[in-house]
């Protein structure tokens, strides 16, 4: 057991460039996936709820150890691939192999980083992940309900959207002073069937949204075309309940840890008003805790042969390698969890089919690759 964890001459230099790739692997994917999906969804928070920038801001960093949770396995099959490829082209292999070392001797390191990296994806997944991604919802719903109160301003108006595009209300306020509106006027068009029109002397901000003191209300009905006229003492304009909802909609069980979700899904198992299609996200979410740590492991197994290359090619394939294998997985993994959500296949299997198919053609080519060379 002790030669199994003792770290050789051999070890220590195949493990500084895994390590080193690692870094830069960490580096690239988190940028890109930052660049495309999450800056993407900042820029929509900031113009269609005008959230602020520096909340928005701390959303993302709050999101981050959940996009690094994604990249480990990514880093760690790009390292291996550019590592067993660079010493190929560089015949350290050879020379290793003329010395009488095997591959899967020369495998051991890399096989020892995979397993501490899927130990430390499945730590960090169960234990930080989910408290940052329930802070990010907390923090969104807050600043959402908040409005981002223009302190001092005058003569400003607020838009609020529904469904991306379509008007939903419209705030006019005179002045704003120490979280204090004064006369304000508001056209709600929530209400498909009426339009009402909101009038108040004085308003302030809640946790709950906008309370609006002696306000006037006028109603309108767009059938009927009548006109109602109302007081309200008071009111409160709550913008959070539909960011809630789509929250809620969106919400997959990442919020929760393996041993939440356990209990939760024993309690919810029968239950009839948990929509079918979510309580089968959150059953394919349990399983997927287990097999995102295990991607790294298949990786290595599945990068190490591919990155072999014969002696005659003369330049790194393993970026290209790295791309395709990550093709096949995302692929593969998209068509899994669509036939896990329809409950088509039970969740363990949706969940773990990538690393099955990936696993079992990796360790044919890894054995083909370990009895011949």
């Amino acid at each position: 057991m002790k030669s199994l964890f003792k770290l050789t001459i051999l070890d220590k230099f195949i493990l500084k460039q895994i390590i080193e790739v690692f870094l830069l692997g960490v580096i690239v994917f988190t940028s890109i996936i930052f660049a495309s999906d999450t800056f993407i969804s900042l820029i929509k928070q900031i113009s269609n709820y005008g959230m602020p920038f520096n909340i928005a801001l701390m959303i993302i960093l709050l999101n981050l150890p959940a996009v690094i949770v994604m990249t480990i396995p990514m880093s760690v099959l790009f390292s291996t691939v550019m590592t067993v490829n660079k010493m190929c082209l560089q015949s350290e292999l050879t020379i290793l192999r003329a010395c009488g070392i095997s591959i899967k001797r020369i495998s051991k390191p890399i096989f020892l980083f995979s397993v501490v990296m899927a130990l430390f994806t499945f730590v960090i997944n169960e234990t930080i992940v989910p408290m940052t991604t329930a802070q990010s919802k907390t923090l969104a719903l807050y600043a959402l309900v908040q409005r981002n109160i223009p302190e001092g301003k005058r003569n400003f108006t607020i838009k609020e959207l529904k469904n991306g595009n379509h008007l939903k209300r419209l705030f006019y306020v005179e002045k704003c002073e120490d979280k204090q509106f004064s006369n304000v006027s508001i056209l709600d068009m929530s209400n498909d069937k009426q339009i009402q029109i909101l009038q108040a002397k004085t308003g302030t901000s809640v946790l709950e949204g906008w309370q609006f003191d002696n306000a006037s209300v006028y109603t309108i009905s767009k059938e009927e075309k009548t006109l109602n006229t109302s007081w309200i003492e008071k009111t409160i304009i709550d913008f959070g309940s539909d960011i809630q909802r789509q929250l809620d909609k969106k919400n997959d069980g990442s919020d929760l840890n393996l041993f939440e979700l356990m209990p939760y899904l024993k309690q919810n198992l029968d239950n009839t008003e948990l929509k079918k299609k979510t309580l089968a996200q959150y059953k394919v979410r349990f399983w997927e805790k287990i097999a995102l740590p295990i991607t790294t492991v298949v990786f290595v197994l599945l990068g190490i042969p591919l990155a072999i290359t014969p002696p005659r090619v003369r330049h790194n394939r393993g970026f290209i390698f790295t791309i395709g294998i990550l093709f096949c997985y995302y692929i593969i993994r998209a068509f899994s969890l669509s036939l896990g959500y329809n409950y088509t296949i039970p969740a363990f299997l949706s969940a773990n089919l990538p690393n099955i198919i990936l696993g079992i053609i990796g360790f044919i080519l890894y054995k083909n690759k370990a009895d011949k060379i």
